[in-house]
């Protein structure tokens, strides 16, 4: 390229997945020689920022979304989170223009942040849920999710297309509308035979308060293992911390390249049942022990689903005793995957090597949209 290319990279801040997951197309996008500026909040912000110092990034508005402290309420918390995630899409689309202007983007990948959709340049919607599964509510979810993704000019699935994917029905539905291109699983790991450090690793993520209760739950039953412990809290700071308590090392964060090292120094990793977190085992060939998030649908099924494949053994938080992780034994892990794909090969939307989607009209009723996901709750409690 002969003039830069300016491109946003935009995750949305739930946790730390969506952020660590778009640090693998920085990397391409900066080795094909575009010029890359991040946009997120909170600690989705603060880790991009610490993984890449030298680029530029902006702030843009929150979610600010509230986590239910039981599982059984997380449909109804998300609910009455909905108004306000409007106002922040609205909010984020307003600060898209003046971005676009300020740094002179020539492009926009956004990885579930649903308002950073424009006609002026070409924009991508990062997801693996085609499907968003939420029990009775699932084709309203679905539906409305879709919706928002029509916005934009193409949607990037990190997925293989085939049967051998990771996603399962949530990226693979049996019917797509969408302007799909299914990118490869996203992993800013890479394997290495390394010699074993640690008897076992914990991973924490996803937002407040289940990442607090499930460390918790965590120290208190790995405590009465038999072996070194290295427990990774996932909480981004200005600096890494440790401390020792018994068999378990406590870090509060560790970069892409030293928690790379860490997994792959470790015979297993507990962690929940992120897309991420998986996409990163898979590539690392890992055996993982996975504690979904309560309540949340998407984590749910993946567990069951990768124990059903006998890849990994799950346990629900509330119920999760040490003596659980016995049932490693009797599971493969995630073994060789298929070849990894050249992300460079999608960059030609942003020099115009394929056709944007018209600029369409967008009407999202809101209101409409709470009274539904409403009654559909009430009526499963009927």
């Amino acid at each position: 390229m002969n003039t830069p290319v300016n491109i946003l990279v935009a995750p949305l801040n739930w946790g730390l997945g969506h952020a660590t997951r778009c640090i693998p197309i920085i990397h391409a996008l900066l080795a094909d020689g575009y010029q890359v500026i991040i946009a997120s909040d909170g600690i989705a912000l603060a880790l991009l920022q610490k993984e890449f110092p030298e680029l530029l990034s902006v702030k843009l508005p929150s979610y600010d979304i509230e986590y239910a402290k039981k599982g059984t309420h997380f449909k109804r918390k998300m609910i009455s989170n909905v108004p306000k995630i409007i106002k922040a899409i609205r909010r984020e689309h307003r600060a898209l223009k003046h971005i676009l202007e300020l740094y002179n983007i020539d492009g926009v990948i956004s990885d579930n942040r649903l308002g950073l959709y424009t006609s002026k340049v070409p924009t991508v919607f990062i997801t693996h849920q085609l499907q968003v599964l939420s029990g009775k509510t699932t084709t309203a979810t679905t539906y409305t999710h879709k919706r928002f993704i029509k916005r934009f000019d193409e949607c990037w699935v990190p997925d293989y297309k085939g049967n051998m994917n990771l996603s399962g029905m949530l990226g693979h539905p049996k019917k797509v509308t969408l302007p799909v291109q299914y990118i490869g699983p996203l992993s800013r790991m890479q394997k290495e035979t390394l010699p074993s450090k640690y008897d076992a690793l914990v991973i924490l993520s996803g937002p407040e308060p289940q990442r607090s209760i499930l460390e918790d739950t965590l120290m208190t039953e790995l405590k009465k293992y038999n072996g070194a412990i290295l427990f990774v809290k996932g909480i981004i700071e200005e600096e890494e911390t440790r401390e020792q308590q018994k068999n378990i090392e406590i870090v509060n964060f560790l970069t892409s390249d030293k928690l790379a090292k860490a997994i792959n120094s470790a015979p297993f990793v507990i962690a929940r049942s992120g897309y991420t977190t998986i996409m990163d085992l898979a590539a690392l060939q890992k055996k993982a022990f996975f504690i979904p998030t309560p309540g949340q649908p998407e984590q749910e099924y993946l567990a069951k689903r990768l124990k059903e494949k006998g890849i990994a053994p799950y346990a629900t938080q509330e119920s999760f005793k040490v003596k659980d992780l016995a049932k490693l034994s009797v599971y493969k892990g995630f073994e060789e995957s298929q070849e990894p794909i050249d992300l460079r090969q999608f960059f030609g939307l942003f020099k115009g090597e394929r056709k944007l989607r018209p600029n369409t009209k967008f009407a999202f009723d809101i209101d409409f949209l709470i009274m539904r996901l409403n009654n559909m709750l009430d009526n499963r409690k009927a």
